[in-house]
């Protein structure tokens, strides 16, 4: 079939969300924001056989090509509204494409996120770049340069599930949890909402613990202590994996799409399904403890070059 078949028949939903004057179907979207807030866009790319295995299914591809952009959003302390879609493709199989459609709208319709336009091509690998438009009140975005002395370190959910999950997925072995954990990752869009006025400084967890908390202290020009034991572990990475394993899993596997925030205890004392782990202190070093004594970990995280 053709690009605009292609597009008709797997993304184009025809009904007009709200702020959408003009979507799929033209030379660009038009799009109204809402009235006291500021836009915040993203954009991430995926690639067969470096971001993701090749052997991946098309749902679980959409799914978390979405989610890892969603994860920005809420890093932002944003609302997703809206997201453009560039797919390159190396077959065009009707299967495939249905299942694609379904991963990403399945990741999209919890959030009301639509998708205005896009562009397809073919080459050798699946390629998929998605760009989200979200947007947060007036001068009130979630950065990662306001970080203070005397802060909580705070992270959501669990760490290392996912660095586990592909790692399980490269050797054969499977655990559905973990995998799941990967392939499909949980944005904290309302943790991220509920920050807004109350975190300081803030970043999502994708290219590790230690190296995005480094990225965010270095932004704000502090330092911290982090207590390894604190940081949260799920209970099937705690059984699959030994205390090593589950450490560097946890600090520098990355891919997890969590948040990592810094406040004060009391403002953030309401928000469920976040974990204290850390400290922000006076010194620009980041350092590790465990139960007092300092460890050497690598903080340099994931680099794409």
């Amino acid at each position: 079939m053709h690009e605009f078949e292609l597009i008709d028949r797997f993304f184009d939903r025809k009904e007009r969300s709200a702020g959408v004057k003009l979507g799929i179907g033209d030379d660009g979207a038009v799009l109204e924001p809402s009235p006291g807030f500021d836009q915040v866009q993203v954009i991430d790319t995926m690639i067969a056989g470096v971001h993701f295995p090749v052997d991946t299914s098309a749902a679980d591809i959409a799914y978390r090509a979405v989610a890892i952009n969603l994860s920005d959003i809420a890093a932002m302390g944003a609302r997703p509204r809206w997201m453009t879609l560039a797919l390159t493709l190396n077959n065009s199989s009707e299967p495939w494409l249905q299942s694609f459609a379904a991963g990403l709208y399945e990741a999209a319709d919890p959030h009301e996120l639509a998708l205005v336009g896009g562009d397809t091509t073919r080459a050798n690998q699946v390629t998929v770049t998605v760009t989200i438009t979200g947007e947060v009140e007036r001068d009130a975005a979630l950065r990662r340069s306001g970080a203070r002395v005397g802060d909580t370190i705070y992270v959501t959910g669990t760490i290392g599930d996912a660095a586990a999950g592909l790692q399980l997925l490269q050797s054969g072995e499977h655990d559905a949890f973990l995998v799941s954990r990967f392939l499909r990752p949980t944005a904290r869009i309302a943790t991220g909402r509920r920050l807004v006025g109350k975190a300081h400084a803030a970043i999502d967890l994708s290219d590790g613990l230690a190296g995005d908390l480094k990225k965010m202290l270095t932004a704000s020009g502090v330092g911290a202590r982090v207590d390894v034991e604190k940081v949260p572990l799920s209970r099937p990475l705690r059984e699959r994996f030994d205390d090593a394993t589950r450490m560097r899993l946890a600090l520098t596997g990355g891919d997890d799409y969590e948040l990592c925030f810094t406040a004060l205890p009391d403002a953030v004392a309401d928000i469920p399904g976040i974990t204290a782990i850390g400290e922000v202190g006076t010194s620009r070093e980041l350092r590790f403890f465990s139960y007092g004594d300092i460890v050497a970990v690598d903080d340099s995280g994931y680099r794409h070059f």
